[in-house]
């Protein structure tokens, strides 16, 4: 009570300096040279702690190296005062205030986020900057400490780190069991929201007092064992930490089925004081943890090296290893002497202001008005924050969030005596077997196949991962809420006088929870009155609400109901489908061979005869006598060769290529539509026939008739609100009976055209009665499932038992036993069938017109070469007109090809036989003409 007073009197005087503002009022200044002699800076560490007795060796050898190394400060020495918290947060405030009366220009600390919080407020005022090798708070990154920077990693990526973990392993529910101090909420905190990031929660959260003794644990832990999760994530101190374990272990919580993750400070304890005492290491056999990766560097290597020489003389309480901080620590010094070099580079001088506002308080025992404002913090924070080194723990670089680069954790689980390292996380490419300097070097990768991690010896000395929850150990039964069904009592049926549920979907239930490997303890409690089916929706709404565990039953998995609670696997398949009034169709019908196809159908097969058999006649015109004579028997040729095909009764031959081509992808397209067609022919002359009048769901919905719908399913919203049918067509019904009564009266004497159902149901309704059927397509795909409170394991685990349940033959004989009845008396008959329509052909059809043009245009395109080359001299000597061109050129086509060579090759003739006797002609001129030149001389 005396510190907690002593504090809050601390806090008040502070509180009083800040909230009277900042101002100089021509205060005294007092100025040092540029490059002075020497620069003191702060350090506020508790000594005799885990990190401090490490940080403290570690600070004394960094300045002892910048001071040893005239480039780094240029001459200046560093001179750092270390203050002893002595574990007191209020001692710690009480040091900061000293230092800022010594002129201080930084200071290394404080250790724990309590003291950084208060300190914060301080050196915002003041302006002087504050680094913490070992403070981890998450919420020190905020805006509201601008002179605050953490040179060790943020526990923001700490928890980000587990959460990844936890999601790795598939498990959702967490219990976060930490110490209630700043350091301990902010990161339970960070982690709630990483855990949110991954669809996971805190279950339970259990606060331990700063200073816990074994009642206070045991009180704590008794709690934690009563709930239902198992996976415990420790955020405690090193200080009192292992005494959690060890109270653990002697309530059996170290045993199999359990899973503890402890934060850094596991880690930090087992560097600093390894080994630890056996009794100490068996308390915490398979636990994880978590250690701040450093890369292994030269410069690492070689002062892990000195280490056991700077300890030497320090080990009369035990040997001092080197943890993470440590290297931070070391690192920290080294950062402030860059810092401190470029901000000298840039003018900066010590200069330090009287606040006229602390010179009211001038007299006070705690000389307040001594401290003053450091001119120099702005440009010094600036720096500090742009420092780009490489130091014993990795690059020293900030982020614009404060945070040092490339975060990175090691992941190690406690096995004998030792410590093994499973993996590694960072916030690059997530959790890797891979050391993340490596991983930088590769595009980030996060997605879950590139999650790996070494196996894990877990509590109790087991490989099996831990299911990571457990039934609560408080007595209570899961509350299972369970339809109680009027009609269809085949699925679910309740018997008043025992107090007992039997059917189908009770029998599933049953099988699964058998295959589950742990005990489940339920009751089942009936939801409804008896008189009418209940609404489902509303017992599903009953479990997110928590009146309810779960439910079980006819259950159809619908978006509105998986809104509210999580589902198993389905195991039943079920849609909503339409059930009418069917009657036999006679087959005596004298046209029923055209039933087959559509009228469509029919015109499009016609037409194609048509085409092909014009295609194949130009083909085969000019070559093949077959197609050649009269106009009259070519017409009689092209329909007969055109029909006959249909039989593969043509006589007449192909001869030509195309004509071959065509022809061949027309027969294939006959021998489809005719197989079809003869099929189609054979099951309307010979099955019975059903005919409804109502054709499917969208006939149904395009007429005003009633329809009946089964009183408390989701079929009747569904109708309203999807398909928008007005709910004054829409009649109730419960009974099976009630279905056939209303479907055989019919719409106009008080039934219903068309009862709405789900199929199961469905089913059951038709096994016994064989005038009614289901017409056209089931218009919504669901299934029936079990129904458990948002993020419940039940539903996970069920799922996988309701697949073994199918894969091993037992759910359909479950089927069988309740579902299966003697068949309709007419199971001969069908529902009639639509007739073949042309969409189910266009892409013959498309492929026939394709190969007829392909074949017609390459014939057109030969064809005018080939009159080019004989006919065009002939037309352009005569001067003819265009329309006499077009019609020699259709006389052409029309010629045989026989005709047109031998007149070719007679008009070759002859113009070789003209060409020779031009050529005597003028060898006997050129002669003449010798003759006379050589008489005339």
């Amino acid at each position: 009570m005396v510190e907690q007073l002593t504090m809050s009197i601390v806090w008040l005087q502070v509180l009083m300096i800040f909230c009277n503002g900042l101002a100089s009022n021509g205060a005294s200044t007092t100025n040092v040279s540029t490059r002075p002699d020497v620069v003191n800076l702060g350090a506020i560490f508790s000594f005799d702690t885990i990190i401090g007795k490490v940080a403290k060796v570690a600070i004394e050898a960094a300045v002892e190296d910048v001071n040893s190394d005239p480039s780094v400060l240029g001459g200046t020495k560093m001179i750092v005062t270390k203050q002893d918290s002595n574990y007191s947060g209020l001692l710690g405030i009480i040091e900061a205030l000293r230092f800022m009366e010594k002129d201080t220009i930084a200071i290394i600390g404080p250790q724990n986020a309590v003291t950084a919080h208060v300190i914060s407020h301080i050196a915002n005022e003041l302006q002087v900057p504050l680094v913490s090798f070992s403070v981890t708070d998450p919420t020190l990154s905020a805006l509201q400490f601008p002179f605050f920077v953490r040179s060790t990693q943020n526990d923001l990526y700490q928890m980000a780190a587990i959460a990844e973990m936890v999601d790795y392993y598939g498990w959702r529910e967490v219990i976060a069991l930490y110490v209630d101090d700043d350091h301990g909420r902010n990161g339970i905190t960070a982690l709630t929201n990483m855990l949110a990031e991954k669809r996971c929660k805190i279950s339970y959260k259990a606060p331990l007092v700063l200073d816990s003794n074994r009642d206070n644990i045991t009180d704590v832990l008794v709690k934690v064992a009563l709930t239902e999760s198992r996976i415990i994530v420790l955020h405690a101190y090193g200080s009192w930490g292992p005494l959690v374990f060890d109270v653990a272990k002697y309530l059996g919580m170290m045993g199999t089925g359990y899973v503890w993750i402890a934060t850094s400070w596991l880690s930090t304890l087992i560097d600093t004081a390894s080994p630890l005492p056996s009794g100490m290491m068996d308390d915490m056999q398979g636990v994880l943890t978590l250690r701040m990766y450093t890369p292994e560097t030269e410069l690492k290597r070689k002062f892990v090296s000195r280490w056991s020489n700077l300890t030497s003389g320090q080990t009369s309480k035990g040997p001092i290893g080197l943890n993470a901080y440590g290297l931070y620590a070391y690192d920290t010094v080294w950062l402030l002497a860059h810092a401190i070099n470029a901000f000298f580079d840039q003018g900066g001088n010590l200069s330090f202001s009287n606040d006229s506002r602390l010179t009211q308080l001038r007299g006070g025992d705690l000389n307040l008005d001594a401290m003053s404002i450091f001119n120099g913090g702005n440009l010094l924070m600036k720096n500090i924050l742009q420092v780009n080194m490489t130091g014993v723990s990795g690059p020293m670089k900030f982020t614009p969030k404060k945070d040092l680069i490339h975060p990175a954790f090691e992941i190690i689980n406690v096995i004998g005596t030792g410590i093994r390292t499973i993996g590694y996380w960072s916030n690059f490419s997530g959790l890797s077997v891979v050391r993340p300097e490596t991983l930088y070097t590769k595009p980030p990768n996060h997605s879950s196949s590139s999650d790996k991690l070494y196996s894990v010896i877990w509590p109790g000395q087991t490989t099996q991962k831990p299911r990571g929850w457990v039934f609560p150990n408080n007595g209570r039964h899961l509350r299972i809420g369970v339809p109680k069904r009027v009609s269809f009592r085949e699925f679910v049926s309740y018997t008043e006088g025992n107090d007992m549920f039997t059917g189908y979907s009770i029998d599933v239930f049953t099988a699964a929870l058998n295959l589950l490997p742990y005990a489940v303890p339920y009751k089942l409690i009936p939801f409804g009155d008896g008189h009418k089916n209940p609404s489902v929706t509303e017992l599903v709404h009953k479990i997110q609400t928590g009146e309810y565990d779960g439910a079980i039953g006819d259950i159809a998995i619908i978006t509105n109901r998986t809104r509210m609670a999580d589902f198993t696997q389905p195991y039943i398949e079920s849609g909503l489908v339409v059930v009418a009034p069917v009657k036999p169709t006679l087959n005596s019908n004298p046209w029923a061979f055209l039933r087959p196809f559509n009228p469509m159908m029919w015109g499009v097969t016609a037409a194609f005869f048509l085409i092909v058999g014009t295609a194949v006649w130009i083909l085969e015109h000019r070559h093949n006598d077959d197609f050649r004579g009269a106009p009259k028997k070519q017409f009689v040729t092209i329909l007969w060769f055109s029909f006959s095909t249909w039989f593969f009764a043509h006589r007449e031959n192909t001869v030509s290529t195309l004509g071959r081509l065509v022809l061949i992808v027309w027969l294939f397209v006959v021998l489809i539509i005719n197989s079809s067609y003869t099929a189609s022919l054979t099951s309307i002359l010979t099955v019975q026939q059903l005919s409804s009048s109502i054709k499917g769901i969208h006939a149904l919905l395009s007429s005003n008739a009633p329809i009946g719908y089964q009183q408390g399913s989701f079929a009747r919203n569904y109708l309203v609100d999807e398909l928008n049918v007005d709910e004054s067509r829409l009649v109730p019904l419960i009974m099976p009976d009630d279905y056939a009564k209303a479907l055989k009266a019919g719409p106009h004497k008080g039934g219903v055209a068309a009862v709405i159902d789900e199929r199961a149901y469905i089913e059951v309704f038709l096994s016994s009665r064989c005038d009614f059927s289901v017409v056209g397509q089931e218009f919504t795909k669901t299934g029936w499932g079990f129904a458990f409170a948002r993020d419940s394991p039940l539903a996970v685990d069920l799922s996988t038992a309701l697949l073994k349940l199918s894969e091993n033959g037992d759910l359909q004989r479950i089927h069988d036993k309740w579902l299966m009845r003697t068949p309709c008396a007419s199971q001969g008959a069908k529902l009639q069938v639509d007739r073949l329509q042309l969409k189910s052909f266009w892409g013959l059809f498309v492929i026939c017109g394709a190969a007829c043009f392909l074949a017609l245009a390459i014939y057109f395109c030969m064809m005018l070469h080939q009159f080019s080359k004989h006919n065009t001299e002939e037309l352009v000597s005569t001067g003819s007109s265009r329309s006499t061109r077009v019609q020699t050129f259709l006389t052409f086509v029309d010629e045989k090809e026989e005709e047109v060579k031998s007149r070719s090759k007679r008009r070759q003739m002859e113009r070789t036989s003209n060409r020779s006797a031009s050529e005597d002609e003028s060898m006997y001129n050129s002669k003449r003409r010798h003759l006379d030149q050589s008489s005339s001389v």
